[in-house]
């Protein structure tokens, strides 16, 4: 079988999974976040924390459960890596230092997960399970939290109440991402994940010093760094590890579990507003972009130039064997598309454009299907400025289901899309135009900036993949990258809940013969197009500089 063909079925026998799975998937979320059940483990939860799980908020309480809880995460998660080296289960491994210490915390809360340290050689047993994993589970249904909160802002009048975020974020751990993850661990573990806590082993020598690799809870870490689109491995290799991801089999798995809830997501949307037609648009929006994005990745890096490409079947520089250039440009627009940023081969060896690619999918937004809860509040937002665009066009007030998109909106829709290009663009500038950053590029020219444009895009977008040639371990990227992706991840959050708040204040507007029919296949060009648009218009000007600059001249 030749490697393009097998890369065409994977890609098939994915879309039948995740066709398959879409609607009970989606249905059942829905039912989990509009029950007014709640089963007797979450009770207990909620007695431990302190919490009423049937007060209704507004936004201003929904943004202060998010925050706090975040900042309380931070806080725990950086103490537990500072005090490491007193710790049992900790392998021997020394305290974090500070600055390290703060970039992983806020990478994990914020569902980053951005590593610039050797994961084997720098955490124990009792962080990776007790911290980072911890944070997989809670940061993702944090994500799925807001975009429930915005789904309810156009679903309800005249209320402004947006639900109850403690109920909303136990709800999506105990019902969603558990019982799932369960079930992905024993799957892993059944291709050859590891699940142990074994110690540190010594498994060859050689002139010089001596190979060694140490165990740990490796399938059930490896599930929910997938299901919740974080991306942490629990080696540096991340899923180009034979311990993490062992086969074909378990990489196809593994991308079905990134891309499962962000697309059910848009079933649940459907559901709860009661409009199924209105799901299926934002749907077909992403899969549009995702299956455009594989395709031409899967085209650029089989089309390499040269006698080597052509004996290798493609630029297989940076890829494993196990999986080829189909698997692996499958598995990178997966993360990159979404906020997962797991990798199963290194980014940065990717073709000059197949390295954009991945850069652009970060940059629109991560939002086909993107994050856990993120891709779904992000491509409604999208919606609503390719509706208010359609209102100009035509003179009339524009609207979406059912709601008014006024001035109050747009500017709550506006500040979104900004914030996340102004961190990148000026943190990217930043460390170019001063002396310290630049010396941690492997690679000069176009590449060299590809590599910090492609750090600081990855952080603030919450991403957390990697041009690997970059030395990302110094105390200006620990510092700037930590606080692009704590900016990056709640300011937005900021105008999604503000932007829910209005909308579900709001009295519904009567569909008439000139309403914009949102639901149709029009529309999705429609929001296809702004969100190419508004992308290309924003950051066209780096990618000259960078990916496209590089492949031209390839």
């Amino acid at each position: 079988m030749s490697p393009v063909l097998a890369g065409i079925l994977q890609l098939l026998a994915l879309v039948v999974a995740l066709g398959l799975s879409y609607r009970p998937l989606g249905d059942y979320m829905a039912r989990v976040y509009s029950s007014e059940k709640h089963y007797r483990p979450e009770k207990w939860i909620y007695k431990a924390i302190g919490a009423n799980p049937n007060v209704e908020m507004r936004w201003p309480a929904y943004l202060r459960g998010v925050l706090a809880f975040s900042a309380v995460s931070v806080l725990f998660l950086y103490l537990l890596q500072r005090v490491q080296g007193s710790l049992p289960g900790s392998l021997g491994f020394v305290s974090i230092d500070p600055d390290q210490a703060f970039n992983t915390a806020a990478s994990f809360v914020a569902n980053t997960n951005w590593q610039s340290y050797y994961s084997e050689q720098a955490m124990g047993h009792v962080v990776q399970t007790g911290g980072l994993a911890v944070q997989n589970f809670v940061s993702a249904a944090v994500g799925i939290a807001v975009a429930v909160a915005l789904v309810r802002g156009f679903a309800r009048s005249r209320t402004g109440e947006l639900g109850n975020f403690w109920a909303d974020l136990v709800r999506g751990v105990v019902r969603i991402l558990l019982p799932i993850s369960v079930v992905g661990a024993l799957v892993l573990v059944a291709c050859g994940a590891i699940q142990n806590f074994s110690g540190i082993h010594e498994v060859g020598q050689f002139a010089g010093g001596s190979q060694q690799w140490n165990g740990g809870a490796v399938a059930s870490q490896e599930v929910i760094k997938e299901l919740g689109t974080n991306g942490g491995g629990y080696f540096n290799a991340n899923s180009a590890h034979p311990f993490e991801n062992p086969n074909g089999l378990s990489n196809l798995f593994e991308i079905y579990l990134i891309l499962v809830i962000p697309f059910a997501l848009t079933r649940t949307f459907g559901r709860m507003v009661g409009s199924l037609k209105q799901g299926y648009a934002i749907l077909g929006t992403m899969a549009v972009i995702w299956l455009g994005f594989t395709v031409l990745m899967m085209w650029t890096e089989f089309a390499g130039k040269g006698p080597a490409f052509e004996i290798a079947g493609g630029a297989m520089e940076g890829k494993e064997t196990r999986f080829g250039i189909g698997a692996s440009a499958i598995f990178s627009v997966a993360t990159t598309l979404t906020s997962t940023g797991a990798v199963n081969s290194f980014h940065s060896s990717n073709t000059g454009f197949g390295g954009g690619i991945n850069l652009l999918g970060m940059q629109l937004g991560e939002i086909a299907p993107g994050g856990v809860g993120s891709g779904l509040y992000g491509m409604l937002i999208m919606a609503v400025i390719a509706v208010f665009i359609a209102g100009l066009m035509v003179g009339r007030t524009p609207e979406y289901l059912g709601k008014k998109i006024g001035t109050r909106e747009i500017k709550f829709a506006a500040c979104y899309i900004l914030v996340t290009p102004a961190l990148v663009l000026g943190f990217t500038a930043l460390a170019m135009a001063l002396p310290t950053p630049v010396n941690s590029m492997t690679n000069s020219g176009a590449h060299g900036f590809s590599e910090i444009l492609y750090a600081y895009t990855s952080g603030a977008n919450n991403n957390g993949s990697a041009f690997a040639g970059l030395n990302a371990d110094t105390q200006w990227f620990n510092s700037t990258i930590g606080i692009a992706m704590l900016l990056g991840r709640f300011l937005p959050m900021v105008f999604v809940l503000a932007l829910a708040g209005s909308l579900a204040e709001q009295t519904p507007v009567p569909e008439t013969a000139g309403t914009l029919r949102t639901e149709k296949p029009l529309f999705t060009g429609l929001v296809v197009g702004t969100i190419m648009i508004i992308t290309g218009l924003t950051y066209f000007p780096a990618l000259a500089l960078g990916p496209l600059a590089e492949g031209l001249a390839a």
